[in-house]
């Protein structure tokens, strides 16, 4: 029977490993589509169907529909939060 030592240098060579290895499997998962639907734009703005019907409707933000699906810019959502952005009184 071969005996092994482990050592303290040999966890943490494990532990980066281990760390660099989660990175890659959960890279894709963060990876940030350009075009949302529209249960992630909800989710986004936290409003319900009707306010997101609304700001189709008044122009404040810009949508494609191809089908029955309708699609938003990434980019058009983010400047719809940046132009609502209140300072604290």
């Amino acid at each position: 029977m071969q005996l092994e030592l482990v050592t303290k240098k040999d966890f943490q060579d494990l532990k980066v490993e281990l760390i660099d290895e989660l990175k890659k499997f959960l890279s894709p998962a963060t990876e940030q589509k350009e075009w949302l639907k529209s249960a992630d734009v909800m989710n986004m703005l936290a409003c319900s169907p009707g306010t997101l019907q609304n700001l189709r409707v008044n122009g404040t933000l810009p949508f494609t529909k191809m089908g029955g699906t309708i699609y938003y810019s990434r980019k058009d959502v983010m400047k719809v939060l940046e132009g609502n952005k209140q300072n604290a009184a």
